[in-house]
């Protein structure tokens, strides 16, 4: 059985119990010791920030700043102040100057979510930077220099960007010294169960999960990983009338996905069945009480599973046949 850990990461506590993540927190301590720039890449919701707080809080910057952003949340205008600073008058509505998050993560660490979608005119900007060059604030004269260890983190393939011009490709060799992949919970299961117990905590602290839900949340395939994760079990926190987190409380498509999982499982073992009787009939000559003694049951018991299989025992030539 998988032990449980708990860390605290920059204001983010984390939950597992996976080896697979084990291993990712103990390649993000390694990194963290060097000022590489880590390239963190996996789906949607699976968690590259959390990879992210760990580089941090294992670094010898884990006492100066931790700063993020999200590229996507901001348009490419807004985006550019944002990370590089403006003075007062650059444009309209900038009455006092402002530091960018480049500054503001000086001796710290910047990490930058989302960056496959960093647009292709501000790539240059950052690869200049990355190389160690000065940069000047939005209507600034006087050139800004900064020590900041950028970790950067994307949903997307980046190769394939830069195949499609999208990406620059000397600006993703150059995040990408290190690359760690945080791998979907689909591939991680043991991670689950613990999770689902951290977010209802968090939640409600009064409620369990019965065995039931458990086990209909732990054979979902999660397309959302962890961020899916936590907005099912918030939900069924949110409507569960007893004590406990019922099957009724998840939501459909939880609950359809596992009654078809549960029919494929039956029709492999009932056909895994069936074939073993057929095969024993044919050994025993079509001599039930035979068969029934081999296969381990009584011989009333044998006659409902062929009636229930369709089988057909013809003793003369002692062959059983599957009844079209």
């Amino acid at each position: 059985m998988n032990v449980c850990h708990r860390k605290q990461y920059v204001d983010m506590e984390v939950v597992y119990a996976s080896p697979a993540t084990h291993k990712l927190l103990q390649q993000a301590e390694q990194v963290a010791s060097t000022d590489a720039t880590v390239l963190i890449t996996g789906e949607s919701g699976s968690g590259k920030e959390m990879v992210a707080r760990a580089i941090h809080h294992h670094s010898r910057r884990r006492s100066r700043s931790w700063v993020d952003i999200n590229c996507t949340a901001l348009p490419e205008n807004l985006l550019e102040s944002e990370l590089f600073g403006y003075e007062k008058g650059a444009f309209s509505g900038a009455d006092q100057p402002k530091q960018g998050l480049f500054e503001l993560a000086n001796h710290g660490t910047l990490f930058l979510d989302e960056i496959g979608d960093f647009d292709v005119r501000l790539q240059v900007k950052l690869l200049r930077i990355l190389d160690g060059a000065p940069f000047f604030r939005l209507g600034g004269v006087r050139k800004v220099q900064t020590d900041t260890r950028l970790v950067t983190a994307t949903n997307q393939d980046l190769k394939t960007a830069c195949a499609q011009g999208r990406f620059r490709a000397d600006l993703y060799h150059r995040l990408s010294q290190v690359r760690l992949r945080v791998p979907p919970l689909r591939e991680r299961p043991e991670d689950i169960a613990p999770l689902a117990r951290h977010f209802l905590e968090k939640q409600r602290a009064d409620l369990e999960i019965s065995p039931q839900a458990l086990r209909i949340l732990q054979e979902y395939p999660w397309p959302g990983n962890v961020r899916e994760l936590r907005n099912v079990v918030t939900g069924a926190a949110v409507f569960a009338a007893g004590k406990r987190i019922q099957v009724e409380d998840l939501p459909e498509e939880l609950r359809q996905a596992s009654f078809t999982t549960d029919l494929h499982n039956l029709s492999v073992l009932g056909e895994a069945e069936r074939s073993a009787i057929s095969r024993v009939l044919e050994e025993a000559g079509g001599r039930q009480l035979q068969a029934a003694e081999m296969l381990g049951i009584s011989r009333r018991t044998l006659q409902r599973r062929i009636k229930a299989y369709g089988l057909k025992v013809d003793r003369a030539v002692t062959v059983v046949h599957h009844r079209a």
